[in-house]
């Protein structure tokens, strides 16, 4: 499959600081800290903290706040074709240039390594949040928990952020989440920026936070002048976190903390069948399955995707009125496919009439799960009308059904929409986090990401 953005490389040049510097005072709104009693700051690799969080640790040092930081790997994945340094011997030495920078930001700070694989944070999402839990469940309200951005890029920060907006979400802490490669390989124009918010450093914060991240030398300096050995945080990569602010997310309020508000419904309540049925009163394809190029481009790519020719039988949930449950019909033995609104399912009907293996049924997943296993789910375009809770059910259902030779296939729009209560890159973030399953396949592009997830043990046939 192709991959665009937000693949990327260290070694590219990326987006240069003075283009952000441009752009950030139009995008950001400022962030009230007055509401922080307690702080937990989630790193997925040592210096994260430090990169996107290292004022705020400054900050609630200075004011005696209590501040814990969960560093969730030992980094030793940083330079995989380094000539002299094993990964052991990089862990070692990312812990105690860890332990130097906290000292700097924060010196009371309680540090703890949790020492999960780098690289493969997303398959121990379990450990990183009980882990979590229970240092935000003891700061009690006013509890901050600042983690990376869902989206940033990077899988362990993708997986970091997920698992901190569960914990969030059930704890009622305040989310922060801060980006690091999304100023590399993202632009002014991002939309994961939609809503964010700066806590603007003092002088003497900021000189705090240069300090701490010179002692991470093993990433803001070469290890060597052997090729495997270059600096993973180089000079222009290293400037987007040498302003006087730092950007957040925010978003899983909790009592006690005043923020300014990220806006939109991230994170709400989700959409419950009056909604569509009132969706649908405004035409028969109100998102233009049949006619929108973007619709039948999607299309394409999800049919291309899939690993086999044939499957024994098939779940596709938020069928709407059936475009795709057509293409997907003819390589099934047994479809079933499902809406939460009448009105679509009965143009669904008629539209496969003629196809007695594809069975229609008006139901509400997560809650409304069809029992049995599947050898085919293909989740495209209903993640993001979940609440957080919601979504988490349905990423664990999916993974459930799924027969051991399975294949589960999830795409989302990824541009931000006020109504939906998540944003689409969250979505496919959740999946592949959470649902214990691997990807065998993406493709990623400025409107739509899809993945194609698998269970470890099994490797579907191309073409089989």
């Amino acid at each position: 499959m192709v991959s665009e953005a937000p693949e990327f490389d260290h070694r590219d040049q990326g987006t240069a600081e003075g283009l952000w510097r441009e752009a950030l005072p139009g995008l950001i709104g400022p962030l009230d800290d007055a509401g922080l009693e307690h702080l937990v700051v989630l790193a997925a690799h040592p210096d994260d903290e430090s990169l996107g969080a290292g004022g705020l640790l400054a900050r609630a040092a200075a004011r005696g706040i209590d501040v814990t930081v969960i560093i969730a790997t030992s980094g030793e994945g940083s330079h995989p074709e380094s000539p002299t340094h094993t990964p052991a011997g990089l862990a070692e030495v990312r812990e105690a240039e860890a332990r130097a920078a906290v000292a700097v930001l924060a010196p009371t700070a309680a540090l703890q390594f949790l020492r999960l694989p780098d690289g493969g944070l997303a398959g121990h999402a379990v450990e990183l949040t009980r882990a979590l839990e229970r240092r935000v469940a003891a700061g009690g309200t006013g509890t901050w928990l600042a983690a990376p951005l869902r989206g940033d890029g990077h899988t362990d920060h993708d997986a970091a952020g997920l698992a901190a907006a569960d914990v969030a979400e059930r704890t009622g802490c305040a989310l922060l989440e801060y980006p690091i490669w999304l100023w590399h390989w993202g632009s002014p124009g991002n939309a994961l920026l939609t809503g964010a918010v700066a806590l603007t450093l003092t002088g003497s914060e900021l000189e705090t936070k240069r300090r701490a991240l010179q002692d991470y030398r093993s990433q803001v300096l070469p290890l060597s002048d052997a090729p495997g050995d270059e600096a993973v945080v180089p000079p222009a990569f290293r400037e987007h976190f040498d302003r006087d602010v730092e950007v957040f997310l925010v978003s899983g309020l909790g009592a006690g903390s005043r923020v300014a508000a990220s806006g939109g419904a991230r994170g709400g309540e989700s959409l419950d069948r009056a909604f569509f049925d009132d969706f649908y009163t405004g035409g028969a394809d109100p998102w233009g399955f049949e006619d929108r190029w973007y619709e039948r481009r999607k299309r394409a790519v999800t049919l291309a995707a899939l690993p086999r020719a044939r499957f024994r039988r098939a779940f596709e949930p938020g069928c709407s009125i059936g475009v795709l449950t057509a293409e997907l019909a003819p390589r099934c033995d047994e479809l079933l496919s499902t809406d939460i609104a009448q009105a679509p399912l009965e143009r669904a009907r008629q539209r496969l009439a003629g196809s007695p293996h594809v069975r229609f049924e008006q139901r509400t997943v997560p809650r409304d799960w069809p029992a049995g296993l599947f050898d085919l789910i293909v989740v495209s375009e209903i993640g993001y009308y979940c609440s957080r809770a919601d979504l988490a059910e349905l990423v664990r259902r999916s993974a459930e059904a799924l027969t051991p030779d399975g294949v589960l296939l999830t795409c989302h729009w990824r541009h931000p929409v006020a109504d939906y209560p998540l944003r689409g890159d969250e979505v496919q973030a959740a999946f592949r986090a959470s649902s214990g399953l691997t990807v065998i396949a993406e493709h990623v592009e400025a409107d739509f990401r899809l993945d194609l997830l698998v269970r470890p043990v099994s490797r579907p046939g191309i073409g089989s």
